[in-house]
């Protein structure tokens, strides 16, 4: 069943609740409409469709709400600040939507996004694409598999980075699993096309990257898996950084637990390691 609200400039937690409590499981609403940050979250953990016109607009709604959520979790976990970090999802081959310029990502809505193509020549949205998102193409381009690419600037990471070292692997089996190897690429110019290229020689059989003096870049079949991936690599970051304060030796996963852990990474359709 589908409710109209397409008459609504702004739609609310509330709206959407009342639409669920009377059956409705798919909304139709305007090309500019607004969702609050409760409303996305509610789409989200309800399943609900919002559409337009037709399947295309419905994915492109998907996404939206989908990056808005995952712009909130980086912001409110300190892995973005001021307007930083970048965040992108194919809508087909030749076009992906992406975050704007100069754009909070704990303050995103639905009208914010900017879409373009594979070149980079922004087709669609008011405000300009990422400054940055010459990175992100160079990853769809030469990685076919991934479907969303997040660039933020955890903390503890980039405390890696800084130091151009990057953090000792095979320590804690969810870094194994859902990170594995991990390149550190050299420092280029942020939003240059020197930048984006250089992450072409290390992104083949990964799925992270530490680049030098500026952050991280991932990628992961959704939106949603490539934030858990941020996630992940920080707070195993931050734990080695603690765990470096003790004055104890580390003590590895013994090596044939790794072999498991990478069988295991295989299942799941991860980057081999």
């Amino acid at each position: 069943m589908t409710m109209d609200l397409s008459n609504l400039e702004i739609i609310t937690e509330s709206d959407l609740a009342e639409a669920v409590g009377e059956g409705f499981t798919e909304i139709q609403v305007s090309e500019h409409v607004l969702l609050t940050l409760s409303a996305c979250e509610y789409v989200h953990n309800h399943s609900i469709i919002l559409s337009r016109r037709d399947a295309g607009a419905r994915a492109d709604f998907a996404l939206r709400a989908e990056i808005i959520q995952a712009g909130r979790k980086l912001w409110e976990r300190h892995y973005v600040d001021g307007s930083g970090g970048n965040i992108s999802a194919r809508l087909s081959n030749q076009r992906v939507i992406c975050t704007p310029s100069f754009c909070c990502k704990g303050d995103l809505t639905m009208s914010d996004f900017a879409v373009v193509d594979m070149d980079g020549i922004q087709t669609e949205g008011e405000k300009p694409r990422s400054s940055e998102i010459l990175l992100h193409l160079a990853v769809y381009q030469a990685v076919p598999q991934a479907h969303a690419v997040i660039h933020c600037h955890p903390p503890h990471a980039l405390a890696y980075a800084l130091t151009g070292t990057l953090p000792q692997g095979g320590m804690v089996p969810e870094h194994e699993v859902f990170i594995g190897d991990v390149a550190l690429a050299p420092y280029e110019t942020p939003g240059t096309p020197e930048f984006a290229r250089s992450v072409l020689p290390y992104v083949h059989g990964r799925n992270m990257i530490l680049l030098q003096n500026h952050g991280i870049v991932c990628w992961a079949d959704t939106v949603t898996h490539a934030e858990w991936m941020v996630e992940v690599f920080d707070t195993y970051c931050r734990t080695l950084i603690l765990a470096a304060r003790l004055d104890a030796d580390l003590v590895p996963i013994p090596e044939p637990k790794i072999a498991e852990l990478r069988h295991l990474r295989n299942k799941l359709g991860l980057p081999p390691v």
